[in-house]
């Protein structure tokens, strides 16, 4: 868990600024792919992302800027992407404005637990990393190059001049 806010923020950064490359490389015709029938397509989990986010940080007492959980999901790649950045933004800004390292051990209540503010940023930062990990699949499946988040992805390797690694 994380023992002070800078901590956070820079994770925040780096978790931001992947998703923010997963967002960018979606396309408005790979919205509706998904794994199956009765599943969860790009475009929900996308906008689940970025309502996720203000649901868990609201608990906490924040009060972030852009879409809320029950905003109505937009019809637009490009409103997805402002959303989440409007929300993602607000989130490192917020923390870093009105909470201090001691913060993080206050305990919130959430979901009928009480979780230490670290761990509640710990499970926003791991929620969005899942659901994000789930979107490369679909973006492979709907035909899109994933970009790399955690190191290069498969299409980037030639980028380093190195082969992708074996299958």
């Amino acid at each position: 868990m994380f023992t002070t806010i800078q901590h956070f923020v820079d994770h925040w950064k780096g978790t931001s600024d992947g998703t923010r490359r997963v967002l960018n490389a979606l396309t408005q015709e790979s919205l509706d792919e998904a794994v199956g029938e009765g599943h969860r397509n790009l475009k929900r989990m996308a906008w689940h992302i970025v309502t996720t986010i203000p649901e868990m940080a609201e608990r906490t007492g924040l009060k972030l800027d852009g879409p809320k959980f029950d905003a109505p999901m937009p019809e637009t790649i490009e409103e997805i992407r402002e959303g989440y950045d409007s929300v993602a933004g607000s989130l490192g800004e917020q923390i870093e404005k009105d909470w201090s390292d001691a913060d993080l051990a206050k305990e919130d209540d959430m979901y009928g637990e009480m979780w230490p503010r670290a761990k509640s940023l710990m499970v926003i930062l791991e929620h969005e990393i899942h659901h994000r990990a789930q979107m490369t699949v679909l973006m492979r499946q709907a035909g899109l190059k994933v970009p790399g988040v955690f190191g290069p992805s498969k299409e980037e390797w030639a980028n380093y001049d190195a082969p992708a690694p074996e299958i």
